[in-house]
């Protein structure tokens, strides 16, 4: 009897909860983005219930959003990725950790240690989201009077990875000798350097740090636009999906790995997992009414912040009980601004109705019992729709716990989700091979 296909799991951990309103719902920890004895509490939980990632989403400036909106969100304030990371490898052993760093507004030296740093402390769980950041805000903290163009932004992504991952085999995997005897710590001979020249960076190396446990972290990517898709399909082994429906998660699951086959991948070397929201309750319309409350505690001021940081767009001069105008096209994120905008048609909603979805959570949920929510996860798996998911959970800690204590034993009983970790790096839990040395393959024969 073959084994049944496996989900995957991430938990989408910064902030805490994606849900404006999240910090408000009665019993949540107001400060439980910003705490960190609860969020050491948060990823012992989700280890228990064996996830495969810690995913912290990064910002690198307060979201682009009016004041009377900022006010309003728990994102205003959170920890350094690399900082929180760190921390918490020293209190889990098995549970992956992904760090979001991007590629516009830093340098592939300085990510290519940090990412290796963290995969030793570590023991190999270490993943890097690779993102091309478009808030305007966060250009103007990088000495930019603007954001830099968003294909420009996916060519330098490109290049970027090139040199991260050439970095990371600065040293072959046998490298560090440490002959006590003969005084060699290290074998001259098993050093590379770099070297690279490029339209966009001029890097020499070698990185100053053994090869990753991994030999390369994880390699993690959510665009969803035309490049995004691209460089997903050239480089991701892990991507996060911004889809709503089976449908549409259909469509951008046979997309990606069709673009991976087409250049010589293994589509089956990248997992998909969607974003969803999960809402528990001991009956469907107990979990909805969860789901209701939780949209009534966000403010219009913050939806409609939210819905124009989306949209990279200020609808707010125009009536909010009508429909959206035609909103042109900006500098913004491309995927972003296409969700919004289909939801929009396709709902027909107004402005104040957009603003509350989008600020509430606008995107895939599953809201209703341990039983219905295996349901339609188990079809997402069967369907290819997804290899899983990456987990946004509704408030903190009730929600965490409800997933973890009711969903994951039901995922388990179906035999659909791991009872144990296979392995002790994250690669190993996600069934991803280990990368070859592009400069020290090893000998055959």
């Amino acid at each position: 009897m073959s084994k049944l296909k496996q989900l995957k799991l991430g938990a989408f951990m910064r902030p805490v909860s994606i849900h404006t309103g999240a910090w408000r719902y009665p019993g949540a920890l107001p400060d439980a983005n910003f705490n960190f004895p609860a969020l050491k509490q948060f990823i012992q939980k989700l280890e228990q219930g064996k996830f495969d990632a810690f995913f912290m989403a990064d910002h690198l400036a307060l979201l682009n959003m009016p004041i009377d909106a900022l006010k309003r969100s728990h994102t205003v304030t959170s920890f350094e990725p690399f900082t929180l990371l760190s921390a918490l490898a020293s209190v889990t052993e098995h549970i992956g950790l992904v760090a979001t760093a991007s590629t516009t507004y830093d340098q592939p030296f300085h990510i290519a240690r940090r990412f290796a740093s963290l995969d030793h402390i570590s023991g190999g769980r270490a993943g890097w989201n690779i993102v091309t950041t478009s808030n305007p805000d966060a250009a103007r903290n990088f000495g930019l009077e603007e954001e830099i163009e968003h294909d420009e932004r996916y060519g330098r992504a490109r290049e970027f990875y090139d040199v991260v991952t050439g970095l990371w085999d600065s040293f072959a995997d046998d490298a560090f000798i440490r002959d006590v005897e003969a005084g060699i710590y290290f074998d001259p001979t098993k050093i590379h350097v770099l070297d690279h020249k490029g339209k966009y960076f001029s890097v020499r190396g070698p990185l100053h740090i053994a090869r990753p446990v991994q030999g390369w972290p994880v390699i993690v990517q959510a665009g969803a636009s035309e490049a995004g898709r691209q460089l997903a399909a050239e480089t991701a082994e892990v991507v996060f999906a911004g889809v709503s429906t089976l449908e549409a998660g259909k469509l951008f699951f046979a997309d990606v790995k069709g673009r991976a086959k087409a250049i010589g991948r293994d589509p089956d070397t990248i997992k998909i997992l969607p974003g969803a929201l999960v809402v528990v309750g001991q009956t469907v319309e107990a979990a909805q009414a969860k789901r209701n409350h939780l949209d009534s505690l966000v403010h219009y001021d913050s939806g409609i912040g939210s819905l124009n940081s989306a949209l990279g767009y200020d609808v707010s001069k125009f009536d909010p009980d009508g429909p959206l105008p035609e909103i042109p096209p900006t500098n913004a994120s491309h995927s972003a601004r296409d969700r919004v905008l289909a939801l929009a048609e396709r709902e027909n909603l107004t402005i104040r109705q957009l603003a509350q979805r989008i600020g509430s959570y606008g995107g895939l949920a599953f809201v209703g019992t341990p039983q219905t929510i295996a349901d339609e996860m188990e079809q997402w798996l069967t369907e290819e729709g997804s290899d899983g998911f990456n987990i946004m959970f509704p408030f903190l800690p009730e929600g965490l716990n409800d997933f973890v204590d009711q969903v994951i034993p039901e995922l388990q009983r179906r035999g659909i989700f791991r009872k144990e970790y296979e392995g002790k790096t994250l690669r190993e839990n996600l069934g991803l091979a280990r990368p070859v040395n592009r400069f020290f393959k090893p000998e055959v024969g």
